[in-house]
């Protein structure tokens, strides 16, 4: 199996949590290490791997691909320096701050036969793919409506600088957002047109932290809101057809394990407890159904197959940079809509 020299532009929680475990478990990935400006950390836990003083000391050692892992305002600048240098690129959400700064990417890629990918990795998400299958398999009926939320309750800023200071890349519409647009796209395709509220509830805050989009289709409407105020959980997913309905909560066990150190390299990696199961109230057959529908599980995992096979096999990436523009162009629709205070027509 052809290796994949890849490696990180940061190993803050992004790099530890959701890139390195996984290129350094995959087979067709070799992790060479990572960009580190101060803190020394990823010989730590990949003694092996190098730590990089610059982004042109990485570009110059034999890498294939490049993880643009570093705050949203940099994603721009940096992934066209990596594209400019030759090398594949993965791009963390939001893609980039603008959708004119997408679309540049984009060619870029193209121009030079590159693959370019953006990370929307909670396509993998557990409770996301049995949303998914739900629909896909038509047991609602024509769809009325959905809404999707992601949503928690932490009223404090973050020590994070560049996610609570006024820059082109903070706030919750371009941190959360992105998950909610991505997901309605691969669902339902772009929509019609986009009404966005957008604001600042809390104290002292500087950048947006509360999001209601409504994704407006032909025949059907698509709402998204993210919230840093709910205390007591909505349905991560809420999805109403002409025959009935499926409710979700958020489940997805991936992230926390993750974060407690878990590898994910067992056969029960992305299974989330039976409690969290969706209810799914419908007509199949003539006959009312009321039953909780069994979780399929998650796996990160298939989003670094997807980009190993487009490298090596030529394939499509597995979100592609178009992909990353259709959800710029939902998101500066939303600013746009929230300033003017009225629908925008894509």
């Amino acid at each position: 199996m052809q290796k994949i020299k890849t490696a990180l532009l940061s190993y803050g929680m992004s790099g530890k949590v959701f890139h390195a475990p996984f290129l350094n478990l995959h087979p067709g990935f070799e992790l060479l290490g990572s960009w580190e400006r101060s803190k020394k950390l990823i010989q730590e836990d990949y003694p092996t791997v190098k730590s990089y003083s610059s982004i042109d000391d990485l570009l110059a050692d034999d890498v294939d691909l490049v993880i643009v892992n570093t705050p949203v305002g940099t994603h721009y600048e940096y992934a066209k320096k990596v594209l400019l240098a030759g090398k594949h690129a993965v791009v963390e959400k939001a893609f980039t701050t603008t959708v004119a700064e997408a679309q540049e990417l984009a060619k870029i890629a193209k121009d030079k036969g590159l693959k370019l990918a953006v990370f929307q990795n909670r396509r993998w998400d557990s409770d996301f793919k049995t949303v998914q299958k739900i629909i896909n398999d038509g047991v609602l009926g024509d769809l009325v409506e959905a809404e999707f939320h992601f949503d928690r309750y932490n009223p404090l800023l973050s020590p994070k600088s560049h996610k609570e200071t006024v820059n082109d890349g903070a706030g919750i519409l371009k941190d959360l957002g992105p998950h909610l647009i991505d997901q309605a796209l691969a669902l339902f395709g772009s929509p019609k047109a986009v009404f966005g509220d957008i604001r600042v509830t809390r104290e002292n805050s500087l950048v947006d932290d509360w999001i209601d989009l409504v994704l407006i289709y032909s025949e059907f409407r698509v709402r998204l809101k993210a919230s840093f105020f709910v205390r007591e959980a909505n349905p991560a997913y809420t999805i109403h057809g002409k025959k009935g309905s499926f409710l979700k909560p958020r489940g997805d066990v991936q992230e926390d394990d993750l974060k407690l150190g878990k590898k994910p390299d067992s056969a029960f990696w992305g299974t989330e407890s039976e409690s969290l199961q969706g209810l799914l109230h419908t007509e199949i057959n003539g006959k009312e159904v009321r039953e909780k529908v069994p979780t399929l599980q998650g796996n990160y995992f298939s989003f670094f197959d997807g980009v190993y096979e487009s490298i090596a096999n030529d394939k499509t990436e597995p979100v592609t940079a178009q992909d990353g523009v259709k959800v710029m162009q939902i998101i500066e629709a939303a600013i746009a809509s929230a300033a003017q205070q009225k629908v925008i027509v894509l």
